[in-house]
Parts: C-alpha cells; sequence; structure tokens
C-alpha cells in the first residue's frame, strides 16, 4: 500500500514530491519487487492532485528503470531496482568508523599544514572578483598544461623565490604533486625500469612508483641527505627521486657539493633528477637553499605544490619540464584530466601576483617556527636523552628515542590513547635502521596540542618499561 502526504506548501513540485515518495520506498524496499502500484487515476484521486501530475511521476520513474508497464495488467515495481539489504551497525562497529577529528586524535602526521590559518577571506574574494570579471574562455575548456596567467606568474615567482630558470611553456599545471609525479613517471619508466630513491623516502610517492610498475632503487641518506656516492652505477634508472631542501622524512638540506655530484651523475647516465621541492618555503635557519634545477635545468625535473603553503584542497600543483619533454607531458596530461580548474589557477595566479602568497609565507614561517621551538623543547625535557635529527625547516622532524622500539602495535596503542606517529621504518625500504626513530609533524597542531601529545607520549612509553 502507499500512502503520500503531499507538503502543498513547499517549494518542491507536487510532482516531484510524488517520485521522490515512490522511489524512496523502492529504494527501501518498502515496495517490494513485482508489487502492483495504484493507477495514475486512483493515486491522483487518493493524494488529490491531477491524473497529469502523477502521470508525469510515473513517467519518470519508468524512465529510469524504477517501475516497468505490463500491458493490460498495470504498473509494477521493477526487478533489480531495491538497494541490498542494510545491515545495522553495532555500536562497537560505529566507534569503529569514527575519524580521528571525532576521537580528538592529537596526530603528527608529517605533510599536514595549519588549514585553520588559510586565508578563506582574501581567497574567496579573489574567487568572486574572478567568476565577475574573467574572459569567457576561462569558463570554456582550457590547456592541458594550465592557463597562461598563472603559468607566466609562477615563471617569475619560481626565479625569484628558488632560482628556478624556465619560461611559461616548461611549467605544467597539475593536481598536485602526486600526480606530476604519476605522469612523471609514465613519461620517463617502462614497467620493469628502476628509479634510484632516496632512503627512507615518503611512502606516497613510493607507492606511485611502483603502481606504475617501476624497481626501486633504494640509495641511503645521512642526516645531510642523499648520498650520491651510493646511486648505482651498474644499471642506469629511468631518474633519480630527490627531496633535496628538507628530506622527509630525515630533514637534511642537500649541500652544493652534493648537489653537484648529483647532476655529474645524471648526465654521465644520460637521465634525469625528478626534484621535489617538499616546503622549501619554511626555511628558520639562514636563507633557503635554491633549487637544483637552477644548476642544470636539463637534467632536472621539477615538481612543486601549493597543498603545503596554502591548502591541500586546492589540489593545485606543477612542474618545470625540460623543453624536449613538454609536447609528451602535455599529450599525457590531457588523457588524464584535460586540464585543472582554470578558474581556481586564475584565483592563484592573481593571489601571487598582489603579493599575498607572499604575506602568507611570512605570517607561517612565523607560526611553524615557534610550533617547532614548542615541539623541540617539550621533547628535550621529556626525553632527557633523545635527539633532534633535521635541520630547522618544514613542517616535521624526526625524533630518536634511545630504547624506544616503534613497532605496529606500539603505534596502534599509542593511537588509543588519543595521540598518532609515524615511525621512520615504515618510510623505509631497507629494513632494521630506523626503529627508535619517529616523525613528529607540528604544521597541524596548536602549541598546547603539541605539548599535550608529548606528554601522553612521556606516559605511554615510561608504562611500557
Amino acid at each position: 500500500m502507499l500512502f503520500i502526504n503531499l507538503n502543498r506548501k513547499s517549494s518542491r513540485p507536487l510532482t516531484q514530491q510524488i517520485y521522490e515518495k515512490i522511489r524512496r520506498d523502492i529504494l527501501n524496499r518498502e515496495l517490494k519487487e513485482g508489487e502492483r502500484l495504484a493507477s495514475s487515476r486512483g493515486l491522483a484521486s487518493t493524494v488529490g492532485v491531477s491524473r497529469n501530475v502523477v502521470l508525469e511521476a510515473y513517467d519518470r520513474l519508468i524512465a529510469e528503470g524504477y517501475l516497468e508497464v505490463r500491458p493490460k495488467s498495470g504498473t509494477f515495481v521493477a526487478k533489480g531496482s531495491a538497494l541490498p539489504v542494510y545491515v545495522k551497525t553495532t555500536d562497537h562497529d560505529q566507534r569503529m568508523l569514527r575519524t580521528d577529528d571525532e576521537l580528538q586524535i592529537l596526530d603528527f602526521r608529517g605533510g599536514n599544514p595549519a588549514i585553520d590559518q588559510f586565508p578563506r577571506k582574501k581567497w574567496g574574494g579573489l574567487t568572486k572578483e574572478v567568476c565577475g570579471e574573467a574572459p569567457d574562455r576561462i569558463f570554456g575548456y582550457g590547456e592541458p598544461g594550465g592557463i597562461k596567467e598563472l603559468r607566466v606568474t609562477l615563471a617569475g615567482y619560481l626565479q625569484r623565490v628558488r632560482g628556478v630558470h624556465c619560461h611559461p611553456e616548461q611549467i605544467m599545471i597539475t593536481q598536485g604533486a602526486t600526480q606530476a609525479l604519476r605522469l612523471i613517471t609514465e613519461l620517463l619508466i617502462r614497467e620493469g625500469t628502476g628509479i634510484a630513491v632516496e632512503d627512507p623516502v615518503t611512502d606516497e610517492m613510493r607507492n606511485i612508483f611502483i603502481n606504475a610498475g617501476a624497481d626501486l632503487v633504494p640509495v641511503p641518506v645521512d642526516e645531510d641527505g642523499i648520498l650520491p656516492d651510493c646511486l648505482p652505477e651498474e644499471k642506469k634508472p629511468g631518474f633519480v627521486f630527490v627531496i633535496l631542501s628538507h628530506q622527509f622524512p630525515m630533514g637534511g638540506i642537500l649541500s652544493i657539493q652534493r648537489r653537484v655530484r648529483l647532476i655529474e651523475y645524471a648526465r654521465k647516465m644520460n637521465n634525469y633528477i625528478v626534484e621535489d621541492d617538499y616546503d622549501s618555503e619554511f626555511t628558520y635557519e639562514g636563507a633557503p637553499v635554491p633549487s637544483i634545477q637552477g644548476l642544470d635545468p636539463e637534467r632536472v625535473i621539477y615538481v612543486g605544490t601549493f597543498s603545503k603553503i596554502l591548502s591541500p584542497a586546492l589540489r593545485m600543483g606543477y612542474t618545470v619540464l625540460p623543453e624536449h619533454l613538454i609536447e609528451k607531458f602535455r599529450h599525457l596530461k590531457w588523457f588524464h584530466d584535460r586540464h585543472a580548474s582554470s578558474i581556481d589557477q586564475l584565483v592563484l595566479s592573481r593571489f601571487i601576483e598582489e603579493g599575498h602568497l607572499d604575506h602568507h609565507v611570512r605570517k607561517m614561517k612565523k607560526i611553524y617556527r615557534k610550533r617547532r621551538e614548542v615541539l623541540v623543547s617539550s621533547i628535550l625535557s621529556s626525553f632527557k636523552e633523545a635527539k633532534i635529527i633535521g635541520k630547522a625547516a618544514g613542517m616535521h622532524l624526526v625524533v630518536d628515542i634511545p630504547g624506544a622500539v616503534f613497532t605496529n602495535d606500539m603505534v596502534k596503542k599509542l593511537k588509543e590513547k588519543g595521540v598518532r606517529i609515524y615511525p621512520v621504518v615504515q618510510y623505509a625500504i631497507k629494513k632494521g635502521l630506523h626503529e627508535q626513530q619517529i616523525v613528529m609533524g607540528y604544521g597541524g597542531l596548536t602549541p598546547e596540542q603539541i605539548v599535550e601529545g608529548v606528554e601522553k607520549l612521556k606516559v605511554f612509553l615510561d608504562g611500557r618499561k
């Protein structure tokens, strides 16, 4: 039996209300498969509407496959139109499905920026301006490599801030650094080809390379970054992947001497260096070291992102390519997603041109420096023998705590206590070297949360002795 209560004061048309009620009852199995519905005339009389209103709702449901008409028999609920029976989860299941925010987890993830500091008002204002003033072409299909306005702006910005030498045509706008690295891998690597990667290295990048069919050739790092003398000599890798400005996770900043040796290696092997310029804007001691791309633009593919500077939600990254790779990369990009949002690109271009990005970076450097100082102070006061690894840069550091062994079981139990940490060993390709080291990010936590998290870590580790 079908009961429909219409709200005649609603802005939703009566036909829409009837359609939604029948559709919902079918999906929830309140109307069974094969069940006969009232005739359009009969239902119209019951609910007090014209027959045409019901006919329109029925026609839509028939077109979408929810109902079927059987000649001389009537209108029936079609077979296969209901959702599977939903099994209600237990209270325990609901607890397991809660997010870290709901559980109030203090998450020391290394790549989390301070989301609460995103310049919403300024970004929203620029978005409104762009939507009102932008030429019509911005609202149509764009170029795979990105709109010219942003590429021109970025070329100037990267030259000024990171020492990158390029013209706008060498810049390709991507959906974050992740897509850029995926496309570079597709471009340069055939299945089974090796990629020389720093070890340890971010698991996200490692997974991108593995999923593309590449073999990983681990190259050890020390506290100053990758060791060029350990690069493979017998078999040429497709490229060498490095994070030179603040290595993840160990935090080293590569010296000019090692940078020169990297370039010499790429020239000798006739391959490329892929430079992920991870959180290079945030250096707290001395001046930032310029990009290695500026030393050899034909051997270095430069990758950057605004996810760490502004917000991961923007999904705005870019790569700077040697000229002979531009067309092949543009072709791949078109097949992946045609192009990134032209409106967001134009907003970002304005944001940079008007000086808002420089202002935001200066502001965030002060905030992140303070949070790093609080974390270092809390760690050293709580763990007298602990060692802080990594240069004063970025949004994370590594803590070495003698006597601690950070297993998966320990990480799980600590999370149950409200703190989430990241053992360095989970980023390592060769195991056995980093059991007492953890990555602690401070970008997404307030000073008060940092202190609370370290105190909980101290109590937890003391309780296991």
